[in-house]
């Protein structure tokens, strides 16, 4: 028998896929949705505007190894941070946290120090993010286990 270790890391990389804030704007996080779940992912999706509290508690309840999160309302610095200070506070830190959307050059530096990597904006080709998506996986499940 395999041990829970064993099971965890073979098992599909599980992505919350999120679209918090004011932003209604979906369709580009149905793209990522289907494309995450062709690589071969599991996608976790809360539907539009869950908050960040309602983010992270998902993310530990469905033992994810990333939260992906899609904004363009110029919210990022306000939900990344508040995402990355709940993970710290529910003793999550190896979950990753991959931001994209349109978020503008000048803060991308600053969303890397707290942690949050990618920062993907539109026209990112979407072998970029697949790619980002499963290093971070891999980085998020050699921190858990």
């Amino acid at each position: 028998m395999a041990s829970g270790r064993n099971q965890k890391s073979s098992r599909p990389i599980r992505v919350l896929l999120a679209k918090p804030a004011i932003d209604g704007h979906d369709r580009g996080v149905y793209v990522l949705a289907r494309a995450f779940r062709d690589a071969g992912m599991e996608v976790i999706y809360p539907g539009l505007l869950p908050t960040p509290e309602e983010m992270v508690r998902i993310a530990i309840d469905e033992d994810v190894d990333v939260i992906a999160i899609s904004l363009l309302n110029g919210s990022h610095m306000t939900i990344f941070k508040k995402v990355m200070e709940l993970l710290k506070k529910n003793h999550a830190e190896g979950i990753a946290v991959v931001g994209g959307g349109i978020i503008p050059a000048g803060d991308k530096p600053m969303l890397e120090k707290m942690g949050v990597s990618g920062n993907y904006g539109p026209g990112t080709p979407m072998s970029d993010i697949i790619d980002h998506i499963k290093k971070r996986a891999r980085e998020s499940r050699s921190k858990k286990w």
